[in-house]
């Protein structure tokens, strides 16, 4: 345990909130007691003489120390209880003020960044004068930033190349089904993305930001990195598909570069240079590019729907295009499955890609003006208009063009015509020839180009594939460095922290874009993208999927965090959407599913494994306590039984580290199998001016983690070490979730220490019994308390004095916890591996089996694995075989796997003489030497000093003396060269003197080298040989 030391007072601060900066902490020992006169006692009622006034004082009246509400003190707050700047602290508030005019400031306050209306945060701080203004970065608002750039990356070839292809196979009804059902997907998306981005304010790091921050960095950083690649390798695809376009039509004119392939990889690199210069240019530059492939698309499409009412030529007739007909709508109506692709499912993994990058716009957040409001509104709102337009082309073309057409203009026949069969015949055109030999080249079933052949000019739908590929393209570009750029500064990953720097105003990911680039041009040359292609589709479903998990298991932990200003979701369509993104997976390439899966889950681990020192207040954070809560709770309404007897071990270790072979012990027998709660006495007068017990603990706990001890800590104030230690062991715990155990290290100086404190320390042992727990007291030869090698090492300047302090008394805890975890861990003998040892357990009493069970647990760990256990037990000579049997049948029927058990016959032999009159030595300073008085002459004597001991009382308890010298001979016979021993105490009766009970414990310990471990349950059983 550890007593207090007493804090030097700080010196007074002036702070631009505070009326009153000096402050006292309440009464301490040895400073006198401060009265506090009328005008000091309290924050005071009538304004101070001070040249100038508080908001505060505007506000209420009167000078106070306590401050409105403003945006500045919740900026940039991570863990409960941040002291914000501008907030006074609870011990500002709750400290005795002591007048002191030479310390008074007048603060200077702003009343239009104090009243809480304010938006500037933290890292938007004022510029010093003298120095250049910072330029602003460039912000986007919802249309410019979201809506245009989610369309331009939703749109694609499929719009223009394979939409009127899927209309013919699955008719105009299913394909208006694909694409709700595609639609269906990205809007329960888009709505989970709209929650999650309006629970807090969201920063750079697009998808990999949301996910990360609701989710934890183990999910998110998996999926920022895979997604990051995914979008470089997105921008290959796009070029490459811009490339071929080019590729054909300079194959139609006969004027190839080089060869077909070659000239792709060459159009490819020049495109996708062109696309990072414009990159590098700035995000102004990149949303002017977006616009006009904007533009360019809304034209083609607009060209298209005029296409469609320009009555038809003779050329576009031949080709299948006849305007609007109610009886072609009504064929197209009806699917007409054709070749191997012809089924629905087929046509869905086609069509699905198509509906994909609505996450385009939430992957720039960084660059939005206000991300909670742009990301869902430019989100729902590209879904809107771009599910329409697939709609309405899907309807248009197909009450346009028939399915099957010759494109010869020979074709055309008289109404009526014999031997002509088809829907064309009724138009003029007789299709039966090419149809019946399944080689027509036009119509929907068989023209790519059906909307080229069917818009009123037909290279605008080229124009339209250009930007809808180059705009995909360079929405991806932009993306993954973005994305990238968050996970290196969040260092989750190694080596990537390089590519981390941003440059300019909107700090631009250089290094992000010319990495994004070279994986490009990469994949460029590879020329051949259909197998990666698959694997980015279920990289991007996977990031769907864990959004729609994100906004679910955030909603289904019920924590007060969460509360997204969006509300129109639902956390049960969330859980859909993202099952339905993982079906879909499947559906598209189940291998390219399951490569996915492996990729995250490796990802996953490395990450599980490293832990990041990040802590982003997840949800899963939120489950864990809710998980615990419930289980908790869960376990108070279970009957306890003996089968699922657990040692659960409250460790007296003062400060964990202090004590490392007491914290190693324990914890090499409760990890994974029980609780182990480290308890700490902070000793202190009553009116002390407490310390800060959230960060001790934390710097405990992490020193705890770092030695891999699943424990928890807690410490309490008190006076004396007994009344503390009554605190712990009546409070300590939860539920079911309680000790049962007390353990605590052996006390070497009790007889020099302090009379008080040798009473204290018994006095524990009698409480412990009193509350019904099973006591553990540990003995090391070279003892437990390491406190002040541990400070000579951390501060070897510190004063001889308080390196030697008195014996008996704790060394106060001068060593900060926070640094204590991270300096070099102190070894001990239950971190090695004990080879071939023993471990002896002398079972002399039936304490309910808790002395065998201890050792048994430690013997199931790896490192105590090799010990041989024996088993001691007193017996009579006469009867030892008999007795060994007795023993041995016990122990099978608890299935401990002892076999090994030693009958001590001599146990009740009488000591040496050398041995007995050490043990007289040992209580002589402790004996009263009252000649056997009368009970009420030795009470007298005793008054003052209960630890002595009487005559009467040494005579009375000489056999169970002799027994323990006795005892302490056998185990030096026995167990010398042990690993561990552990033995059952004798119980020191209530009144028996607390030293001669410590004389008891002394004498049979002393003078052994393994570590001692003395057991004593609570005469209650933890083992059992029944099966219910």
């Amino acid at each position: 345990m550890a007593e207090l030391p007493i804090a030097e007072l700080p010196p007074a601060r002036c702070s631009g909130r505070f009326t009153i900066s000096t402050l006292l902490g309440t009464e301490e020992g040895g400073r006198g007691q401060y009265v506090p006169t009328e005008s000091s006692s309290c924050d005071s009622a009538q304004p101070t003489q001070l040249s100038g006034s508080t908001l505060c004082t505007r506000t209420f009246g009167y000078n106070t120390m306590d401050v409105v509400p403003a945006y500045e003190h919740y900026a940039n707050s991570k863990g409960v209880g941040d002291t914000r700047k501008g907030r006074p602290s609870l011990a500002d508030l709750h400290s005795i003020l002591k007048p002191d005019p030479g310390h008074l400031c007048t603060p200077v306050s702003d009343p239009q960044q104090s009243n809480g209306l304010t938006e500037a945060g933290p890292e938007e701080a004022s510029v010093e004068p003298g120095t250049d203004p910072v330029p602003e970065p460039v912000r986007f608002g919802w249309v410019k930033g979201v809506m245009i750039r989610c369309m331009l990356n939703i749109w694609g070839v499929i719009l223009y190349l394979r939409l009127p292809w899927i209309t013919a196979q699955a008719g105009i009804a299913l394909t208006w089904l694909i694409i709700l059902m595609s639609v269906t997907v990205t809007t329960i998306t888009g709505l989970s993305i709209s929650a999650i981005s309006t629970n807090g304010k969201v920063k750079s790091g697009g998808t990999y930001f949301l996910i990360s921050r609701s989710l934890g960095p183990e999910l998110g950083g998996s999926i920022g990195l895979i997604f990051a690649f995914a979008n470089a390798v997105a921008v290959a695809m796009h070029t490459v598909g811009f490339a071929e376009t080019v590729r054909d039509l300079l194959q139609e004119h006969n004027s190839l570069i080089v060869d077909p392939t070659n000239d792709i990889r060459i159009i490819g690199v020049v495109t996708v240079t062109v696309l990072l210069g414009i990159s590098l240019a700035g995000m102004e530059w990149e949303a002017k590019a977006q616009i006009l492939f904007f533009l360019v698309i809304l034209v083609s499409f607009i060209n298209y729907l005029v296409g469609t009412v320009i009555p038809a030529t003779a050329e576009k007739q031949s080709k299948g295009f006849f305007s609007y007909r109610a009886d072609i709508f009504a064929q197209n109506f009806v699917p007409n499955w054709r070749g191997p692709e012809g089924s629905f499912f087929s046509l869905f993994s086609i069509f699905f890609p198509s509906a994909t990058g609505i996450l385009a716009g939430a992957n720039i957040s960084g660059d939005l003006k206000d991300p909670a409001v742009a990301i869902p509104k430019g989100t729902l709102m590209a879904i809107f208009w771009t599910t329409l337009s697939y709609l309405v082309l899907s309807a248009t073309i197909g009450a346009c063009v028939v399915r099957d057409a010759s494109g010869s203009l020979n074709d055309s026949v008289v109404l009526g015509s014999l031997g002509c069969e088809g829907l064309a015949c009724t138009f003029g055109w007789n299709f039966t020839g090419c149809t019946q030999r399944q080689s027509c080249r036009y119509g929907l079933s068989n023209y790519y180009q059906s909307m080229s052949m069917v818009s009123g000019f037909g290279p605008l739908i080229t124009a339209g594939i250009f930007g809808a590929t180059l705009s995909s393209a360079l929405a991806c570009l932009v993306s993954a460095p973005k994305v990238f750029q968050c996970l290196c500064r969040d260092q989750l990953y190694p080596l990537i922290g390089f590519f981390g720097k941003g440059y300019g105003r909107n700090s631009e990911p250089i290094r992000g874009y010319m990495l994004t680039y070279v994986i490009a041009v990469g994949f460029i040359l590879i020329a051949e993208l259909n197998a990666i292609a698959p694997i980015i589709s279920n990289f991007f479903l996977c990031s769907y999927a864990l959004i729609n998990f994100s906004c679910f298991h955030a909603s289904i932990t019920n924590s007060p965090g969460w509360r997204p200003s969006f509300q129109y979701y639902s956390k049960w369509a969330a859980l859909f959407g993202a099952a339905i993104s993982v079906v879909i997976m499947f559906l598209l390439t189940w291998w390219a599913a399951l490569i996915a899966f492996g990729i995250v889950i490796f990802l996953l681990g490395y990450v599980l494994y490293k832990k990041p020192d990040v802590n982003w207040g997840s949800s899963m954070q939120a489950s864990s306590y809710n998980m615990a809560l419930n289980y908790s709770v869960g376990l108070s309404e279970v009957d306890e039984h003996i089968k699922n007897y657990r040692p659960q071990c409250l460790v007296l270790t003062g400060p964990p580290s202090f004590r490392p072979a007491l914290v190693d012990f324990v914890g090499t027998f409760t990890k994974n199998l029980s609780l182990m709660l480290c308890g700490n006495v902070l000793i202190a007068p009553q009116k002390q001016k407490m310390p800060d017990s959230r960060l001790i603990a934390d710097g405990h706990t992490k020193w705890l983690m770092k030695r891999k001890i699943k424990a928890f800590y807690t410490d309490v104030v008190a006076e004396n070490l007994r009344s503390g230690v009554q605190m712990l062991i009546q409070a300590a715990g939860l539920g079911k979730m309680r000790p049962n155990i007390l353990v605590l290290g052996y006390k070497r100086n009790w007889r020099t220490a302090s009379p008080q404190s040798l009473e204290d320390y018994v006095g524990i042992l009698h409480d412990a019994f009193d509350f019904k727990y099973g006591v553990c007291l540990m003995r090391m030869k070279e003892g437990l308390n390491v406190s002040r090698v541990l400070q000579a090492h951390i501060n070897p300047m510190l004063k001889a004095e308080e390196r030697n302090c008195t014996r008996g008394r704790a060394a106060p805890s001068t060593v900060d916890p926070t640094t204590l975890a991270y300096e070099q861990q102190a070894s001990t003998i239950f971190q090695s591996k004990q080879g071939k040892k023993t471990i002896d357990i002398y079972w002399l009493f039936d304490d309910g089996g808790l002395t065998l069970l201890i050792p048994y647990l430690m013997g199931r760990k790896k490192r105590w694995g090799k010990c041989k256990i024996r088993v001691f037990v007193g017996g009579q000579i006469n009867r030892m075989d008999e007795e060994r049997k007795v023993i041995v049948s016990l122990l099978s029927k608890f299935r401990l796997g002892f076999h090994d058990v030693h009958i001590l016959p001599d146990i009740n032999q009488k000591p040496r003489p050398e041995h007995i009159k050490r043990f007289d030595d040992l209580i002589a300073p402790f004996r009263l030497n009252d000649g056997f008085k009368d009970e009420a002459i030795v009470n007298e004597m005793r008054q003052g000093c209960p630890w002595k001991i009487s005559d009467e009382e040494v005579d009375k308890n000489r056999v169970k003396s002799l027994r323990q010298v006795r005892l302490n001979e056998i185990l030096l016979d026995y167990s010398r060269d042990a690993a561990l021993i552990a033995i059952t105490p004798p119980v020191g009766r209530k009144g028996c003197p607390s030293s001669l009970y410590m004389a008891w414990l002394e004498t049979l310990s002393q003078d052994l080298r393994p570590p001692v471990i003395l057991i004593r349950g609570n005469q209650e059983n933890v083992l059992t040989f029944y099966c219910q």
